[in-house]
């Protein structure tokens, strides 16, 4: 199960789906639920959500059809993202591991939800596609130990991070620039509450993480192999400054690879989801 927002004419809508029943509003299975999916993962624990859409009787659940789904929402205060955290994909680039984790920052305005596109910016000869597990923060965690982190995550996420690799690879301190162009940061349609991924993957070392190229798999790892894990990256930056709801944070990447117009880049986490968008030259 999981929470996502569909477009419709009526605007956005945060809905429920079952993957055996369908789909259902949010408002239909909490009558004072929050107007969108953001409000939602505010006011509404996980553990909550997942217990009334088990509840819930079938015929709260429509098929989801032709639904169109969206970014999750638009607006998250942070986003941190995570270099090099895995320590084959660090081998890819000649670098190693950092000693603490090489974080990020990304504006709001990067976000784009499955199937909007990635557009490629004028700037750059070389940008590239790096699917990540998101974890979205459920509630404020500040100064958090690692072995309590992941009690403050709503639920996890597909995300594909884009890279302006040719103005990185100019000089380090272009981090910044190299990361943030509009569409640079796709995520959803689903956030499986993490009590749910937990349920059916045991860890979430165990989880797979994917980045795919025109529906082929370009490489493929697992987060137990991650230098640094979700738990103690939550942590980690919760002492940096304070983490609140809808908070993102990008795990890093099995592997990048480099988008031309027309390709159709992708994400695949087992039990989690898979995301898609596709490549076109910006203005």
């Amino acid at each position: 199960m999981y929470l996502a927002t569909i477009k419709g004419a009526d605007g956005e809508t945060p809905v429920a789906v079952d993957e055996k029943r369908g789909m259902a509003a949010v408002r239909d299975l909490f009558p004072d639920a929050p107007a969108t999916t953001m409000g939602i993962i505010e006011h509404v624990p996980e553990r909550d959500f997942a217990a009334a859409v088990r509840s819930a009787p079938d015929a709260a659940f429509a098929p989801v059809g032709d639904a169109v789904f969206g970014a999750p929402y638009r607006r998250p205060r942070k986003i941190w993202g995570i270099g090099l955290n895995y320590v084959e994909h660090a081998s890819d680039l000649t670098e190693s591991v950092p000693e603490e984790p090489a974080s990020f920052m990304k504006g709001d305005h990067t976000v784009i939800g499955p199937g909007d596109p990635i557009p490629l910016p004028r700037q750059s000869e070389r940008v590239t596609a790096e699917a990540e597990l998101g974890l979205v923060i459920g509630s404020e965690c500040r100064d958090a130990a690692e072995e309590d982190a992941l009690e403050h995550v709503w639920g996890v996420c597909t995300v594909l991070d884009q890279t302006a690799e040719d103005i990185l690879a100019r000089n380090p301190r272009f981090l910044t620039r190299s990361k943030n162009f509009p569409g640079f940061f796709s995520f959803g349609p689903a956030i499986v509450p993490l009590s749910e991924a937990l349920a059916q993957a045991g860890r979430i070392a165990d989880l797979t993480v994917t980045t795919l190229i025109n529906g082929a798999e370009h490489r493929t790892n697992t987060v137990a192999h991650m230098r640094y894990s979700p738990a103690f990256l939550v942590g980690f930056h919760s002492q940096v400054m304070p983490l609140f709801p809808g908070d993102i944070l990008s795990t890093g990447t099995p592997g990048a690879v480099p988008l031309k117009p027309g390709d159709v880049a992708g994400c695949r986490i087992p039990g989690v989801g898979e995301l898609a968008n596709p490549v076109v030259q910006g203005s």
